[in-house]
């Protein structure tokens, strides 16, 4: 049975060519509006291993990364070579020395040791991972779809953002519950506690869920983020043009926290690569039968000032900001509640977009602070060509929801494009913004 973190139609999931090897996970009937489910940005099913035994062998490990039956899939060698970040690994930037802070729900009950056995199987260093509940948890129970999606995605974002920045420390700060205003709480106290250099946020909703009041409470957490130079990105969603409601439904528009001017949002393309060398071949906007990068414009927020020159004839602020793989057609593998799957989503390339700004505040030797505004002067600069892949084709159209198109410079599918790590990291570590007595992480 194909299941979804999110909810679907059942349309979508009428592809028979893929559905014996996706991983597609759904929840039950949204809960009433009151309590404001935020939605994973994910879709991995940890309940049956497809993607084949592991049977650890370096950097092929797994059938869909050694055959041409199936979709291809990578593992962290493929990526770490495909956007060049093993060049700073193999420099000693690692992320040492930084703390990259996760915010899920619910309990990770199995969060370690996903993560004990993604690394074994990887080759990877033992995490430095620390589990944070503020507010409290309750029982875990594997039957509940929603508990069980948290949990997934908290082993998806704990484990990419280690495999882009493996020697940074890790927090997973888990909110009671998935409701917006414990999410917020849990962000808040991350914040307030100074607990990490970079904050990833891999969940959403459209913005047409909450009120004036709470998107000012949220931006008033980020402010006080930005006066501490912490980083924030978060995934612009998996349903293109369109986000899931309150209810569950799908209407237009894009996803906060992601359309917030001070994070950086995360989109998704669909990687080429080598599967077994990782070599980069090329890029795609994402949007096929396994989902669409969100992006838009948002109703909430209006153009920031970074976004002028390249964001042309829109009054709100443009999402995505960037990107990375996202696609079932190249996704990235996750060790779930004790199994393997197929990450597909742009839970994933938050957390590795994550771990990228670990290894960059290592570098610089500080924090960057909000991203945004260097990111768009790197594009409207002459390094653009040589530090962002500019992709150029593919859209976002999702289930009846007209999309944009991806094109030359920003666009509402790929926003400025995917990294080169180590030429991005090279200019990063140049800025100007320094050090200042918070530019310390508390313990």
């Amino acid at each position: 049975m194909l299941e979804r973190m999110y909810h679907l139609d059942a349309a979508r999931l009428s592809v028979a060519a893929l559905a014996s090897s996706l991983f597609l996970a759904a929840g039950p009937a949204a809960p009433p509006v009151s309590t404001h489910p935020m939605t994973p940005a994910a879709g991995v099913n940890a309940e049956v291993d497809d993607v084949g035994q592991a049977i650890p062998a370096g950097q092929v490990t797994f059938p869909c990364q050694a055959g041409t039956t199936m979709p291809a899939c990578y593992g962290p060698d493929q990526v770490r070579a495909a956007y060049d970040v093993q060049t700073l690994l193999d420099q000693g930037i690692t992320g040492q020395g930084r703390t990259i802070v996760i915010i899920g729900a619910f309990q990770g009950v199995t969060v370690q040791s996903d993560l004990d056995l993604f690394d074994t199987t990887w080759g990877l260093p033992a995490a430095k991972l620390k589990i944070t509940a503020p507010d409290g948890t309750v029982t875990f129970d594997p039957t509940n779809k929603v508990q069980r999606a948290w949990a997934i995605e908290g082993a998806i974002d704990v484990e990419w953002a280690h495999a882009i920045a493996p020697g940074a420390k890790i927090r997973l700060v888990l909110a009671k519950s998935e409701a917006d205003a414990d999410i917020l709480s849990a962000t808040r106290f991350a914040v307030e506690h100074n607990l990490g250099d970079v904050i990833s946020q891999s969940f959403g909703e459209a913005e047409s869920c909450q009120d004036a009041a709470f998107f000012a409470q949220q931006h008033a957490v980020f402010q006080e983020a930005q006066e501490k130079k912490i980083t924030l990105v978060a995934a612009s969603g998996d349903t293109g043009p369109a986000q899931h409601t309150c209810d569950g439904s799908l209407v237009a528009g894009v996803s906060f926290p992601a359309s917030d001017p001070l994070v950086t949002a995360v989109g998704g393309t669909r990687l080429m690569a080598d599967r077994t060398t990782g070599a980069y071949q090329g890029e795609v906007g994402w949007g096929d039968v396994s989902g669409a990068s969100g992006g838009g414009f948002s109703a909430v927020y209006g153009l920031p000032d970074f976004q002028e020159t390249l964001v042309q004839g829109q009054t709100g602020r443009g999402l995505p900001d960037v990107a990375l793989g996202s696609s079932a057609f190249g996704s990235v593998i996750a060790a779930a509640l004790g199994g393997f799957g197929r990450s597909i989503g742009t839970s994933a390339a938050t957390a590795e977009w994550a771990g990228i700004v670990a290894l960059a505040d290592q570098a610089g030797h500080h924090r960057l602070g909000s991203l945004n505004p260097r990111l768009y002067a790197i594009a409207s600069s002459d390094a653009y060509s040589h530090v962002l892949h500019d992709i150029s084709s593919g859209n976002n159209t999702f289930h009846g929801f007209t999309g944009s198109s991806a094109g030359a410079s920003w666009d509402a599918v790929t926003g400025l494009g995917t990294p080169d790590v180590a030429q991005l990291v090279s200019l990063l570590r140049d800025s100007e913004q320094g050090n200042d007595e918070r530019d310390q992480t508390s313990t």
